[in-house]
């Protein structure tokens, strides 16, 4: 069985995000970029799968610029077998990505497409759904537990009540969540054989996808600062500022 893994390159998750002095967008120049956390642990348990004997193939996937390769080298120092990178300059919005990668499930048939719920830049949550939608596939979000059972996948998904756990058949789309696994170290041997996999260069040309971005962002701004805390000798004064300086009860 294939398993198809979408990876984004983000702002590192350890770096101050700064917006731009124009309000267009975040400045990402000399910023260190990676991969997106939740798509690290996606690629983390597609080669979990592999080690458990249910899965032969990991094809890491990336839409972007010409970066993205790196981000793709680090997929496949995990464990991804081979990689596509999609290139386009355009800035990619979650229905043109979902369109890309639909694309490429029909080309590559996997019996599973692993991604990460979101990406921590845009915070969309929309892409695994989108892609299960345009291609009539059954889908779980928030996985927490995955399990391959013959034509079948059981995925323990995190809702707002506790657990619940789904039986899905392949093919099908799953989203990740923080506690379905630890990323494993990326050790240098494995960084070094990673230089020498496979890697494909596609254009949405290829693929017969329009990119166009759909929505057009007006302006960025960081949000407001919070003001400074203040304590209150007792419990009645806490009550009158939440009253009437607060307002919210």
């Amino acid at each position: 069985m294939k398993v198809l893994v979408p990876v984004k390159r983000v702002v590192d998750y350890n770096v101050k995000v700064r917006v731009k002095s124009d309000g267009s967008g975040v400045d990402i120049a000399n910023v260190k970029m990676s991969m997106n956390p939740f798509d690290e642990i996606a690629v983390e348990e597609a080669v979990r799968l592999k080690e458990k004997g249910v899965v032969t193939e990991i094809i890491a996937v990336s839409c972007g610029v010409t970066q993205c390769q790196e981000t793709l080298r680090t997929a496949m120092a995990i464990g991804a077998d081979r990689a596509i990178l999609v290139e386009t300059a355009e800035e990619l919005q979650p229905l043109a990505v979902a369109k890309l990668l639909k694309a490429l499930v029909d080309k590559e048939q996997p019996g599973l497409v692993i991604c990460g719920k979101q990406a921590i830049d845009d915070d969309a949550n929309q892409t695994g759904q989108m892609l299960a939608a345009l291609g009539d596939l059954p889908q779980a979000t928030f996985a927490s537990k995955v399990e391959v059972a013959g034509d079948k996948v059981n995925v323990t998904r995190e809702v707002d009540g506790g657990l619940e756990t789904l039986s899905l058949s392949l093919p099908a789309v799953i989203t990740t969540d923080l506690r379905l696994n630890e990323p494993r170290y990326v050790t240098l041997p494995n960084i070094m054989k990673a230089k020498k996999k496979q890697l494909d260069t596609l254009k949405p040309e290829d693929l017969g996808v329009d990119v166009s971005p759909r929505l057009k962002t007006l302006k960025v701004e960081e949000p407001a600062k919070r003001g400074a805390g203040v304590k209150v000798p007792d419990v009645a004064t806490l009550i009158d500022k939440l009253k009437n300086e607060a307002k919210v009860i």
